[in-house]
């Protein structure tokens, strides 16, 4: 490394030994605040947004999911009379003429 050896001690004594060395730390506290905080891409703004992400990755998972299982009922639909029979007559509540159908809620 060059032999350049520095410690935290020997910079802040280079550093109390310069008379201009306050304006350096306002400055760099200054930038920092306005990288927190006042800047349109903050941390606080980029903190919110990963958050916001991963709901959304969550809801596409859920979509996906849901799709999967939908193409399976539809498929099923598709293939089978007496599953789209049993689907019409447990979502829309179809009969035939000469049945009767009586709905039973349970509390």
């Amino acid at each position: 490394m060059l032999g350049l050896k520095l410690n935290l001690k020997q910079v802040r004594e280079g550093l109390s030994k310069r008379k201009g060395y306050k304006k350096y730390l306002i400055a760099a506290l200054i930038f920092i605040i306005f990288i927190l905080i006042l800047d349109s891409d903050n941390l606080i703004k980029r903190f919110s947004l990963i958050g916001e992400k991963h709901e959304l990755e969550e809801q596409i998972e859920t979509y996906d999911r849901k799709i999967i299982e939908n193409n399976r009922k539809l498929k099923e639909l598709q293939t089978s009379k007496e599953n789209l029979e049993k689907f019409a007559r447990e979502e829309y509540y179809m009969k035939n003429d000469n049945e009767d159908i009586y709905l039973i809620e349970e509390k």
